[in-house]
């Protein structure tokens, strides 16, 4: 696989989101399996592994502790802060964030148990705490780099004036944000300042959450437990608006000889040297699926088709319900 730079960390030029090893699309099943995608992923040349404190909670980072043990030289392990662990399911409350001083430091501790490492290569704060000077937060942050403990920092759902005002506390090597077909809102902002500061930019849910992939076609198609059935994007009155643009994707797709997840991670790919994105996976089939995008080459005339199959106007429903959606672009 070819490499990318998020600033001045190198990384493949895809990354592997392992929270759906642990949470939110359905129940923890296989973590062999897991374990497994992890291992195939590396040999692909992925070297960007994305987990957080908050998914399980916790037993991501362990997982992903365990599945990289003995290879920890090959992994650029990156996880993330600030989301108050608890239920973050379709029923849950709303999302609690903290991001003083000694929550960082005691979140960055907690993470290094159990990811089983002396070091984290990325991290992330997950969202920023409102209530908390973004100086205090990276204050902290910077601290932690001084002492080894953290060797490059990111931020999460950040809006440009933030991270303007991180940045100058310590360099932010990469900003974490949705980024996909059906969520391009950080296009006009967030996007030009990143590449201004020099920040790396590292799409989360590239395929809408697996929307984009055609393999949701109805709400009944999730498990009882699956997060999407509480996102707007997926509910009932939503589906037959936004399934016209998996479809119109198919087709497009067709034509390549790939499938419409392919293409559509494909466009995330082609948005610039500087992204990498992290589309998520716990079976060892959807990763080399996956993975085989970034070889697919697009033309300006093939990106200008995509975005002309897939208008960013076209998307019903919001990314979030309101109990998530205060927490996003402070």
């Amino acid at each position: 696989m070819a490499k990318r730079k998020l600033g001045e960390l190198e990384v493949g030029a895809q990354g592997l989101g392992c929270m759906g090893m642990s949470q939110a699309y359905g129940v923890r099943d296989n973590d062999d399996e897991s374990v497994a995608t992890i291992h195939r992923a590396l040999e692909l040349g992925v070297t960007l592994l994305d987990t957080a404190n908050v998914y399980g909670p916790h037993t991501n980072e362990e997982l992903v502790g365990r599945a990289i043990a003995d290879r920890r030289d090959q992994v650029v392990l990156a996880t993330k802060f600030g989301i108050v662990p608890g239920h973050i399911g379709p029923g849950g409350g709303s999302q609690r964030v903290r991001g003083d001083a000694a929550y960082v430091r005691q979140c960055c501790e907690e993470s290094l148990q159990r990811l089983g490492t002396d070091h984290i290569d990325l991290y992330y704060q997950h969202r920023v705490d409102p209530e908390v000077p973004i100086e205090e937060t990276w204050g902290a942050l910077a601290e932690l780099v001084a002492e080894g403990k953290v060797r490059h920092l990111g931020i999460s759902e950040a809006s440009a004036a933030t991270i303007r005002a991180a940045h100058a506390v310590h360099p932010i090597t990469a900003l974490q944000s949705e980024w996909s077909l059906w969520t391009r809102g950080i296009e006009d902002e967030v996007v030009p300042t990143c590449r201004e500061l020099g920040i790396g930019i590292v799409p989360f849910s590239p395929l809408g959450r697996g929307f984009l992939t055609g393999s949701v076609t109805s709400v009944q198609d999730l498990p009882e437990d699956d997060m999407r059935r509480g996102l707007p994007r997926f509910a009932e009155e939503n589906l037959d608006r936004n399934l016209a643009i998996v479809e119109a994707l198919r087709k497009l797709a067709a034509e390549k000889g790939v499938t419409a997840g392919q293409l559509a991670l494909a466009w995330v790919q082609h948005q610039g040297a500087d992204v990498v994105p992290i589309p998520g996976t716990k079976r060892r089939k959807y990763l080399e699926e996956n993975v085989a995008a970034t070889e697919i080459a697009l033309s300006e005339k093939d990106i200008a088709a995509i975005e002309a199959a897939a208008p960013a106007d076209a998307v019903a429903g919001e990314r979030y319900p309101e109990r998530f959606a205060r927490t996003v672009s402070k």
